[in-house]
């Protein structure tokens, strides 16, 4: 990735407090209306001789444990005072905004572990220093980053690395193995969203509480990810290659809108295979109805997993992973993503005491144990952490390892655009799947919610000063 088309003066010279706050800010309501997240607590205050850290919140309390106990245990060696606290770990909470303030009071958290929030837009808004030297040890030790996970494509500006990969990832998409059989339906079969969606009916029993489509274009972490992989596979996007021309008023995407509208339509055909206010779940909704076992089909990061390994809960042993559903042409979507970056600030006041500590995070002795507990949520960023041992752990980590080593991997929901913060601008404003929440909800044909969202992307790329 390249900062020279973009910068910072862009972003600010068409608007002041406002450009920045558009590009950002991220509090978009969600679609159907619910109440907004909570608001965060305010960040700590870094400051010499004070190692303060924030991670984002995980789904999964054991890993969360682990890592706690891991920077604890760093900073008593070190004997350095900590302050650890967590964060919003979504792109639309408030994290940016709060941030560039810390930054530019001079008292910012020293280091921090998150998922969702974009590091082009961190980069862009001057809230990161150069940890080049870390991720360049890092590969020295632990052998080169993953391939497939499109870290230096994220990660790595005017060729230098400003945030440390942490976690390789891939969402799962799971079935319920169990219900296929007993239809009769090969799940190797199942390799596009309509085929999914036509095996989720057929294996709902709603008289028996049991729904086949466990999938929300909700705003939200879960949502975003549901609503831009139909998006792309139904071959919209949302600019040209190059990131600058906004391209998303298409036939394609008025193609995928019809699909979620159909999809979602209570009085059609799919709405036996609908659970109750799946139109506003939110990102543990899913996670809840997979572990009751009221749901046939999702998509989740492996939190939904682990946590059916680690209770013993009966779906685990009828738990299919499938690879990502194709796109319409046959174009596979195969390839995983940082599953978590960690992120020095500018001007944190205990500079050389954070890069020790993301090394010490990322050495085996301290990552292998987070990995193994963790049932595929925690999975290596670097090739020689991919030991025989950690990957006999469970079934399933060799295919977590074939999806993140894909050698020319799905770049995403940039696509056919390198990742870039005017593409991460559109979904810190919950634009996409506001829009297709309109359509499910019968306020905007398919047609207008596409132009509607249309002409919301090119405000922001105005305001943003890219044109």
């Amino acid at each position: 990735m390249t900062s020279k088309k973009f910068t910072r003066r862009d972003v600010l010279r068409t608007g002041g407090a406002a450009g920045i706050g558009l590009w950002a800010a991220g509090n978009g309501l969600p679609v159907f209306g619910q109440d907004a997240p909570a608001p965060e607590l305010d960040l700590p205050q870094g400051a010499a001789g004070k190692l303060t850290v924030i991670h984002r919140t995980e789904y999964f309390e054991a890993a969360q444990n682990l890592f706690r106990d891991t920077v604890a245990e760093f900073a008593k060696a070190n004997n350095v005072e900590l302050d650890i606290s967590t964060t919003n770990p979504e792109s639309f909470g408030d994290f940016l905004g709060k941030m560039t303030a810390a930054v530019k009071a001079g008292n910012p958290p020293d280091l921090a572990y998150t998922s969702n929030v974009s590091v082009p837009q961190m980069h862009l808004l001057g809230l990161l220093e150069d940890v080049n030297d870390v991720v360049e040890e890092a590969i020295s030790k632990y052998g080169n980053v993953m391939q497939g996970i499109n870290a230096e494509k994220i990660g790595k500006i005017d060729g230098k690395w400003m945030a440390i990969p942490f976690i390789a990832n891939t969402t799962g998409t799971f079935f319920r193995g169990d219900k296929l059989k007993e239809k009769g339906i090969d799940p190797a079969t199942l390799d596009t969203w309509e085929k999914r969606r036509e095996a989720a009916l057929a294996i709902s029993d709603p008289d028996n509480e049991f729904w086949g489509w466990g999938l929300t274009v909700n705003q939200g972490g879960d949502g975003w990810g549901v609503a831009s992989g139909i998006l792309n596979a139904f071959g919209g996007h949302f600019t040209d290659e190059s990131g600058t021309k906004v391209e998303f008023d298409s036939p394609e995407t008025v193609a995928a809108y019809e699909f979620v509208r159909e999809t979602y339509d209570r009085n059609g055909k799919y709405a036996a295979m609908l659970p109750p206010g799946v139109e506003s779940w939110g990102d543990t909704s899913n996670n809840e109805a997979w572990l009751a076992g009221s749901i046939g089909y999702t998509h989740n990061a492996f939190s939904v997993y682990a946590a059916s390994k680690r209770d013993n809960n009966p779906v685990f042993p009828n738990t299919i992973l499938l690879r990502q559903p194709n796109a319409n042409n046959g174009d596979s979507r195969d390839g995983g993503a940082v599953g978590g970056w960690l992120t020095i600030f500018k001007g944190a006041p205990n500079l050389d005491l954070a890069k020790k500590l993301a090394l010490d995070l990322l050495d085996p002795a301290n990552f292998t144990p987070m990995s193994s507990i963790a049932g595929g949520l925690f999975m290596p960023a670097y090739e020689n952490l991919w030991t025989d041992e950690l990957i006999s752990a469970d079934p399933n980590y060799a295919i977590i390892k074939d999806q993140v080593s894909v050698a020319e991997p799905f770049i995403g929901p940039s696509w056919p655009a390198q990742p870039a913060a005017q593409i991460d601008a559109i979904r810190a404003q919950g634009i996409l799947e506001q829009s297709m929440g309109n359509v499910i909800a019968g306020r905007m044909t398919s047609q207008e919610a596409v132009t509607d969202a249309h002409n919301k992307i090119v405000q922001i790329f105005e305001e943003g000063g890219i044109m």
